[in-house]
């Protein structure tokens, strides 16, 4: 029990604070107790949108593609849309200067309805479609990432002109973490592994092929990685499997994309990846194997994304009711859940929860916030600190949920998913509106 806890009458003469960690940089608490992001009231976003809603600051995803560009002045940078993508959002992180890395290609018709210009887009995915690639193609993205062998041939039935393509290689290095999210370990389904058969094979084959031009190589190590040492040492290894392809078949590449997954913290104290020491290591890494390979420094690439949005979001829920179990956990149960955020259901996620529409006075418990989904699984905070007396109607703000919580949404139940609501100023505006039960009926053609 805290000083607070026992003499609640400081209180009030001691304003509250939230972690700059895993809040917008100008979150702050106004002289009523309310929780403001972009000069915003999220009192009044909740009464005008409803809940749940996500909120994102923009001002916020901004200063993250600033300082990106500041930390890597001469790297080409993705943003890796699959984190977070709408018409907005990629009009902000290419006005600053970032390119957009897509999925799909509703993720490539998203990109290029805000005007990014398709040499800036680069197509990934594991799995793509002829028409996927005859659609990037057609768009004339700069980029497309060769995921295995059989894709080799189905793009190059698609060409009538040149294409840049980079060679997506598992380089064997495992982060740790949650399976889901490891992906530069050799047994998962991404890329084909360095040094492998394969991937000499597929080397062979874009070379063969007059209108692909095997511009790069590329990776991805995971999620969540907050060690950059893992980069550097992809690094090391990427580039000797440049070296050796420019000694068998007289290919000099160029291009060097070391992924994404930079860590970001959801509660405070939680690890995350330091930007600045990741370009010393990736510099240092660069310049030893170009050095001791001889072989001329390729142009860098990376692709963050929860790194540019995470810290942006913040999602609003009403709380619906309060239920002690006795002898066990107190729910509090919100008007949201794992339709919203199924992060904490796919990964086993933690999040942190305030209450956002009054400053709360005396003691705290600890509860476990539940979603109003038919699923035992729906948890969206466990074990966390809400005020004793929280009550029905309360709002609560989740932070740190701009990424893979709009981009993971679904309508389970039939209930729609929320809206994307932008700050920035003192002024509110609707990204995405809430999708409504004629949204839903209107999909549904039988009967």
């Amino acid at each position: 029990m805290t000083l607070l806890d026992m003499i609640p009458s400081l209180q009030p003469g001691i304003p509250p604070r939230l972690s700059p960690g895993i809040w917008p940089r100008d979150a702050r608490y106004d002289s009523e107790g309310r929780i403001t992001l972009g000069r915003v009231a999220v009192t009044d976003i909740a009464d005008r949108y409803g809940t749940p809603a996500y909120v994102l600051d923009e001002a916020e995803v901004r200063a993250r593609c600033r300082a990106y560009r500041k930390a890597f002045p001469r790297a080409r940078i993705y943003y890796a849309g699959k984190a977070l993508l709408t018409k907005a959002v990629a009009e902000w992180v290419s006005a600053e200067g970032l390119s957009i890395d897509v999925c799909s290609t509703g993720e490539l018709a998203v990109a290029l309805t805000a005007g990014v210009d398709p040499q800036r887009i680069i197509l990934h995915g594991t799995g793509k479609s002829r028409d996927e690639l005859e659609a990037g193609v057609r768009a004339g993205v700069g980029r497309i990432v060769i995921d295995s062998l059989s894709e080799i041939a189905l793009l190059s039935t698609q060409l009538n002109r040149p294409q840049a393509v980079l060679l997506r290689l598992t380089p064997g290095i495992d982060v740790h973490g949650h399976p889901a999210v490891r992906t530069g370990v050799l047994d998962q389904k991404f890329g084909l592994p360095l040094g492998s058969a394969d991937a000499a094979e597929a080397v062979r084959r874009i070379l063969e092929q007059p209108l692909l031009q095997l511009a790069g190589l590329h990776c991805h190590l995971g999620s969540q990685i907050y060690d950059p040492d893992h980069y550097g040492e992809a690094v090391r290894r990427l580039i000797a499997e440049m070296a050796w392809i420019r000694r068998d078949h007289g290919h000099l590449i160029t291009e060097l994309d070391v992924g994404g997954g930079h860590a970001v913290a959801y509660r405070p104290g939680d690890a995350e990846l330091n930007v600045a020491e990741l370009a010393d290591i990736l510099d240092d890494a660069l310049d030893a194997a170009c050095a001791r390979h001889r072989f001329p420094r390729p142009v860098l690439a990376m692709e963050p994304g929860r790194a540019i949005v995470a810290r942006a979001g913040v999602t609003l829920y009403r709380v619906m009711s309060v239920k002690q179990v006795e002898g066990a956990s107190t729910f509090v149960t919100v008007d949201g859940g794992m339709n919203d955020n199924l992060r904490v259901a796919l990964y086993g996620a933690h999040y942190e929860a305030v209450v956002a529409n009054r400053r709360p006075h005396g003691p705290q418990r600890t509860v476990t916030v539940a979603g109003r989904y038919c699923e035992a699984g729906d948890i969206l905070a466990r074990d966390i600190r809400l005020p004793v007396d929280l009550h029905p109607g309360d709002l609560l703000a989740v932070p740190c949920t701009g990424a893979y919580h709009h981009s993971l949404s679904a309508s389970y139940n039939c209930v729609g998913r929320p809206p994307v609501i932008a700050v920035r100023d003192g002024y509110a505006r609707e990204l995405v509106r809430r999708e409504t039960i004629a949204d839903l009926l209107a999909r549904d053609i039988g009967g």
